[in-house]
C-alpha cells in the first residue's frame, strides 16, 4: 500500500469556504458499481462539513443508452452518454469513475488522462497484469489524480481495526484469516458475462479476491509472498446471454452453452513482511452467501474480526483487567469510530454504516485529492497500488500452477 494511504481518521473542519466554480464529475458504466459511485457523487456534500466546491452532477455514459438514461435519472446527472469517448471528449467534465468491464479500463484511463481530467477506477485495476503495468506507468507522468475504487479501505470498522493493529495494541500479529465468499455464481443458468471469462486469476480472485487481498495489506502490511495455492472451477460451461447482462443479475439466455474461462474458487496462504500468515479463500460459487468479505486477525495480546454482513459492528478482544470478564465485545460502529463523525445523517452507535456509506466516503476523497481541500479524507489507492493488487493474484496463479510451490511477489515500489 501506498505511504499516502496510511492515515484512516478524517478531517471534520467545517471551517472552509467553498470555491464558487462546480467540480463537474461523470461516471462511465451505469451498472451495479457504477449506480453506486453516482450515488456517491450525489452526496459528497452532505458528509464532513465544508471544504469541496459545488458538485455538478454532468453525465452517466453507458452503451445500454435505457440504463444509462435511468441511472442518470435516479442519482440526478444532467444527462445519459452512448459512450465513453463522449464523456473523454466533453471539455467541461473535470473527475471520471470508470466502471465497466475490466479489459476496458486502460484505454478507457489512456483517453481521460490525456483530455487532462482527473480517473477514479474500479478494480481491479484492468484485465491484464500488462495492461496495469502499462496504467501504473500512465500514472506517473500524469498531471492529474488517479485512483482505485478499493471502497472497504472506507469501512469504519476495518478502518477501527486498522488502528488496533497500528498502535499495537494486538501485540505482535500472529495469524490472519480472510475470505470474500459470494454466491452470484451459483445458478448454471446464469449468462456467461464478461465475469467469467479471461484467463486464470481474472475471475473470482480478481473480482472479489482483489478486496480481501487489499483489506489484508491495509491491516496488516504488506504480502511478501504466497503459496499453496489451488484454483478450480465449478460451473465450466453457463449459457450465452442474448442481451446485455447488468452486473449480478440473471438475463434471458439461449440454449448455446460457451465455456467460462476464469475460476470460480481459490484459496492459498501469504506470508506479510512482518513474518505473519495469512489465510486466505474466495468464491462466487458459495450459496447463501451475498457479500460475505470477512476477517480476523489475531494477535498475542488481542484479536479482532470484521464480517461485510455486519457492516456496522466488529469484534474485539484483548487483556481485560479480570480474566473472568474476558472475551470477544461486540464493538457497535459510532463517533469514535473513523469516518462515522460527519459521515452520517445521526452521528450515534447503532444506526448503520453500510457498503453505500462507503462509496459516498469513497467520492469524496477523490474529490478532495482533485480539489486540493485543506483538510482532506485519507487519499484513495493509486494506480500503483492497485498494480501490486494484481501482482500478488498473478502470485497466487503461479503457485497453483507449480503445485502450491512458494513464488515471490515483487517488492514495492
Amino acid at each position: 500500500m501506498s505511504a499516502s494511504s496510511a492515515s484512516s481518521t478524517p478531517a471534520t473542519s467545517t471551517t472552509s469556504t467553498a470555491p464558487a466554480k462546480p467540480l463537474s464529475v461523470a461516471v462511465i458504466g451505469a451498472g451495479m458499481a457504477g449506480r453506486s459511485h453516482a450515488a456517491g457523487y450525489r452526496n459528497v456534500n452532505t458528509v464532513f462539513g465544508a471544504g469541496l466546491p459545488p458538485v455538478r452532477l454532468a453525465a452517466i455514459a453507458d452503451a445500454n443508452i435505457a440504463l444509462g438514461e435511468d441511472a442518470a435519472r435516479r442519482y440526478g446527472f444532467e444527462k445519459a452518454l452512448p459512450s465513453w469517448e463522449a464523456v473523454a471528449e466533453d471539455p467541461t467534465i473535470d473527475a471520471v469513475s470508470i466502471v465497466v468491464g475490466n479489459a476496458l479500463h486502460r484505454p478507457i484511463a489512456e483517453a481521460l488522462v490525456a483530455a487532462g481530467k482527473h480517473v477514479l477506477c474500479e478494480k481491479p485495476l484492468a484485465g491484464s497484469l500488462e495492461d496495469a503495468r502499462a496504467m501504473a506507468e500512465l500514472e506517473r507522468g500524469a498531471d492529474t489524480v488517479t485512483a482505485v475504487g478499493y471502497t472497504f479501505r472506507r469501512a469504519p470498522a476495518i478502518a477501527a481495526i486498522r488502528e488496533h493493529v497500528h498502535r499495537g495494541e494486538l501485540g505482535a500479529l500472529t495469524l490472519f484469516g480472510g475470505r470474500y465468499w459470494c454466491d452470484y455464481a451459483t445458478d448454471p443458468k446464469s449468462p456467461l458475462s464478461w465475469r467469467f471469462k479471461g484467463g486464470p486469476g481474472s475471475g473470482a480472485l480478481g473480482d472479489v479476491g482483489s478486496h480481501i487481498i487489499d483489506a489484508a495489506e491495509y491491516v496488516a502490511g504488506p504480502i511478501v509472498s504466497v503459496s499453496g495455492a489451488s484454483l478450480s472451477t465449478q460451473i465450466a460451461k453457463r449459457p450465452l446471454p442474448l442481451g446485455a447482462v447488468v452486473g449480478h443479475n440473471a438475463a434471458p439466455v439461449s440454449d448455446e452453452y460457451g465455456e467460462v474461462e476464469n475460476e470460480d474458487t481459490a484459496s492459498f496462504t501469504a506470508r506479510f513482511a512482518s513474518g505473519l500468515v495469512g489465510t486466505f479463500s474466495v468464491t462466487r460459487t458459495g450459496f447463501g452467501l451475498p457479500n460475505g468479505l470477512a476477517f480476523d486477525v489475531l494477535g498475542v495480546a488481542g484479536r479482532a474480526a470484521f464480517d461485510q454482513h455486519r457492516p456496522a459492528e466488529y469484534l474485539f478482544d484483548d487483556a481485560q483487567p479480570e480474566a473472568r470478564t474476558r472475551g470477544a465485545r461486540q464493538l457497535i460502529a459510532g463517533p469514535d469510530l473513523p469516518y462515522f463523525a460527519g459521515g452520517v445523517p445521526m452521528e450515534a452507535p447503532g444506526v448503520g454504516a453500510a457498503n453505500a456509506d462507503n462509496f459516498v466516503y469513497q467520492a469524496r476523497a477523490f474529490l478532495d485529492q482533485v480539489a486540493g481541500a485543506a483538510d482532506p479524507l485519507p487519499p484513495c489507492a493509486t494506480f500503483a497500488d492497485a498494480l501490486r493488487t494484481m501482482e500478488i493474484i498473478q502470485a497466487v496463479v503461479d503457485s497453483s500452477r507449480r503445485n502450491g510451490a512458494a513464488v515471490t511477489v515483487p517488492p514495492t515500489a
